[in-house]
């Protein structure tokens, strides 16, 4: 295939109008996004100056220009010192982390009666939180679903370190939603006078699957405890912790408004805060400890979790990107990502080569129920005969197409599509040296012809049209050509 730029996928203006009209007649509710495009002009242009097609919002959101100068504005005027002082550049620290607070608060529509929110380094600080907190015992459960990302199933260590039960709940292909029948068999079987705890993903940053938050009142009432990893949803739908009461959220800041990076939160109960026990203390978490006593007294609600100095010089951009997201509205952007799903969604799967077989195979739902704008596919050629992502992905870094390919850190939903075994598993860890990525498609290719890898589109805070219809110019390159 010939080297490709995105001015050459270009088609006339004129066809890319008339897919444009035929789009919107299709999906009428995208007229009230029109905002979003208008936006993107002004704030967003650099996407287009760059002629970038940018297709990895689950990875992480764009920013807009008024963030940073906000941000910077903020900065310039300011005089700002460590917040564990009480002196005035202390003192204005800790106005900011604190208006940064009250900014998840709002948005999340949590009472702070109810909730306390935790600054952390990034969603995955706010996981280790609790997992290395959680009081597991021979005495306790663990439950995961087979589509939580590695951030999540790493709590397995901390559960196994302490011989808790550990439990996945598999998902069930074709769209790779969670087994109902075992879920609701693995949470009748609590343990009644243990600690029990359940995560699950409120959208797969896999397959863009998006599970019931019914189920949070349904496992709370069972004796669970309730985390929801909410990454991949919070980006472009409503959670309000006024209606669903989880008892741990973590947050990823920069996939919802792109910047600041660095910075996450864990929205936590209170109730659900007090049953956490801390394995250390460090600077900032405790209100006195002693040398010579070794002894120490944990800091209440937040403080005793906000290890060292939070980023407050950073935390203000929170605030800013949080009231962003807000002026523009989160079902604004629900809405433009829903439609613009929808529409790509039926453009590939109508994607044929000459002899009848498809071109893309899609892992997870192919219609708009239950389901964000992630979608998880693989290029097949006319034999049937699977296209090498990575070489995909060669070619997508030359046309300017920014995606994401492999497993994405969630190695169950790649597992269960490819249909790999727990055998076929196992075997590449019997030598204990490091294995890569690259090496372990290797072993699986040449022992099972299976791969372990895909390619995922994403849509987000600021996709438009052409986007997506560069997209569908770019992958029709791949029709009756051979792997």
């Amino acid at each position: 295939m010939k080297k490709t730029t995105r001015s050459q996928l270009d088609y006339c203006q004129e066809k890319m109008d008339a897919a444009f009209a035929d789009f919107q007649n299709s999906y009428p509710a995208f007229k009230k996004t029109d905002y979003l495009d208008k936006l993107r002009k002004s704030e967003y242009s650099r996407l287009d100056t760059n002629n970038q097609i940018y297709l990895d919002y689950t990875g992480g959101s764009q920013y807009a220009d008024s963030q940073l100068s906000k941000h910077l504005e903020l900065l310039r005027q300011g005089i700002f010192g460590n917040p564990h002082s009480n002196n005035p550049s202390s003192l204005a620290s800790t106005a900011l982390v604190e208006h940064a607070r009250a900014s998840v608060f709002e948005f999340f529509n949590a009472s702070p009666e109810e909730y306390v929110a935790i600054f952390t380094a990034n969603a995955t600080g706010a996981i280790k939180l609790v997992a290395e907190s959680y009081p597991f015992s021979s005495n306790s459960k663990l439950l995961l679903t087979f589509d939580n990302h590695n951030s999540v199933n790493g709590i397995r260590e901390f559960a196994h370190a302490k011989n808790a039960t550990v439990n996945y709940v598999p998902i069930l292909p074709p769209d790779l939603r969670v087994d109902i029948d075992k879920l609701t068999d693995h949470l009748d079987r609590s343990l009644k006078n243990g600690d029990n705890l359940f995560i699950y993903p409120s959208q797969s940053n896999y397959s863009g699957v998006q599970h019931p938050l019914e189920w949070i009142t349904l496992a709370q009432d069972k004796g669970w405890d309730v985390m929801i990893d909410s990454a991949a949803f919070a980006p472009t739908n409503r959670l309000d912790l006024n209606k669903w009461h989880p008892d741990f959220v973590p947050i990823s800041f920069y996939k919802m408004f792109g910047y600041p990076t660095g910075v996450g939160c864990l929205l936590a109960r209170k109730k659900a805060l007090n049953k956490l026990h801390r394995p250390w203390f460090s600077g900032g978490t405790i209100t006195i400890s002693t040398v010579q006593g070794e002894e120490h007294y944990l800091a209440d609600g937040e403080a005793g979790f906000e290890d060292g100095t939070v980023n407050y010089l950073t935390l203000p951009a929170v605030e800013i990107g949080l009231k962003h997201i807000a002026n523009i509205g989160i079902e604004t952007i629900h809405e433009r990502v829903t439609c613009l799903t929808g529409w790509l969604l039926k453009q590939l799967l109508s994607l044929h080569h000459r002899n009848g077989k498809p071109l893309i195979r899609i892992y997870g739902p192919i219609d708009l129920d239950m389901r964000g704008g992630a979608i998880a596919l693989n290029f097949y050629d006319p034999q049937e005969i699977l296209i090498d992502y990575r070489q995909v992905e060669a070619l997508t870094n030359e046309a300017n197409i920014s995606l994401r390919t492999g497993c994405f850190c969630n190695p169950g939903v790649s597992e269960s599509i490819h249909g790999l075994t727990e055998k076929e598993l196992k075997a590449c860890f019997r030598n204990k040296e490091r294995m890569t990525f690259d090496q372990f498609l290797t072993v699986l290719n040449r022992k099972n012809g299976k791969s372990a890898g895909s390619i995922r589109i994403s849509l987000g805070l600021v996709t438009n049209f052409p986007d997506v219809y560069l997209f569908i110019q770019f992958v029709q390159r791949f029709l009756n050509n051979s792997a």
